[in-house]
C-alpha cells in the first residue's frame, strides 16, 4: 500500500496532479483544500496517499494533511458515500467545519455538499459522530492549549491512548498538565505527570 508520494510536480490541475517519482508519473486525485497547499509545478511535492482499489479500478487520492486523509477514509466507510463524494466534501468544506457539522448534527451544512442528500447526511452523522468527536478532543490541544507549532500535548494524549486510556480521560489529564507546561517539559514528562493524575 502506498502511504505517501514525494517527487517533482509535473502536472497541477484543480482536481488532479501528476507526481514524477523516480521516473514514474503517478496520477493523483486531490481535493481543492489540498490543491491550495501544494507547491507550484516542477517543484518537489509530498502528498499523503489513499490507494483505493475496487474490482473494476484503482485510483490514488492525495492529501496535504493527515486530517484530510482521515476524514476521507472515514467518509468512504459510509454506505452511499464513495471517493468522488468524499473528495467533493473536502473540496467544499474545511475538515474543521466538517467535524463541527458531524458532531453537532448539522444536516443542512452536510447537504450543501454536492452528492450528499438528507439520508446520506443522517448516516454520516450517526456513524461518524463518536469517531469524529474523539478527534476533536485531541485537535483542541493544538489550537487552544498549546503554543503555536507545539504538538507536545497532542502527542502525549495520543500516547496515553496507546497505553489504554480512554480518549476523554486522556484529554482531561493532558489538559490539566497544560496549565503547568513549560518550554523545557518533554512529551515523556507530560505523560508521566498525566499518569499520576
Amino acid at each position: 500500500m502506498i502511504a505517501f508520494l514525494e517527487g517533482s510536480l509535473e502536472v497541477k490541475e484543480l482536481a488532479r496532479i501528476v507526481i514524477n517519482c523516480g521516473g514514474v508519473g503517478y496520477e493523483v486525485i486531490i481535493p481543492l483544500s489540498s490543491f491550495e497547499r501544494i507547491p507550484e509545478q516542477n517543484k518537489t511535492c509530498r502528498l499523503l496517499i489513499h490507494h483505493h482499489i475496487t474490482e473494476a479500478d484503482q485510483k490514488l487520492y492525495g492529501f496535504a494533511s493527515e486530517s484530510e486523509r482521515e476524514m476521507f477514509t472515514s467518509l468512504i466507510t459510509i454506505n452511499g458515500v464513495g471517493p468522488k463524494i468524499a473528495i467533493a466534501a473536502l473540496s467544499g468544506l474545511p475538515v474543521s467545519e466538517m467535524r463541527r457539522a458531524i458532531t453537532t448534527g448539522d444536516i443542512k451544512t452536510l447537504c450543501s455538499i454536492s452528492g450528499i442528500g438528507k439520508k446520506s447526511a443522517e448516516r454520516i452523522i450517526v456513524e461518524l459522530r463518536d469517531r469524529v468527536g474523539k478527534g476533536d478532543q485531541l485537535e483542541a490541544f493544538s489550537t487552544s492549549e498549546e503554543p503555536e507549532g507545539d504538538s507536545r500535548l497532542r502527542d502525549a494524549a495520543l500516547a496515553l491512548q496507546a497505553l489504554g486510556q480512554p480518549t476523554d480521560i486522556a484529554a482531561k489529564k493532558v489538559k490539566a498538565i497544560a496549565k503547568e507546561l513549560t518550554p523545557e517539559m518533554s512529551v515523556e514528562e507530560i505523560i508521566r505527570r498525566a499518569l499520576t493524575y
